[in-house]
C-alpha cells in the first residue's frame, strides 16, 4: 500500500491529519504532508484509509 497526494488539489481542510494524525500532518500553510506514505502495521492502514476518504477535495489516494 502506497498513499499518494496531489498537493495541487488540497486546499487545506486539515480533515486528513484532524483524523489521522499518525500518518498525515500539516505543513506550514495548513495543506496536507504525508508522513507515513508506505504504511505497513494495522493502526497506520486504517489511519491512512480514514483520512484519504475524507478528504473533500480527493487530493489523497492509496495504491494497492
Amino acid at each position: 500500500m502506497k498513499v499518494t497526494f496531489d498537493p495541487e488539489r488540497c486546499t487545506g481542510h486539515g480533515r486528513c491529519y484532524a483524523l489521522a494524525p499518525d500518518v498525515f500532518a500539516p505543513d506550514d500553510f495548513g495543506h496536507c504532508e504525508v508522513v507515513v506514505s508506505e504504511p505497513t502495521d494495522a493502526a497506520h492502514v486504517a489511519q491512512a484509509r480514514l483520512g484519504v476518504d475524507n478528504c473533500p477535495e480527493r487530493a489523497l489516494a492509496i495504491d494497492e
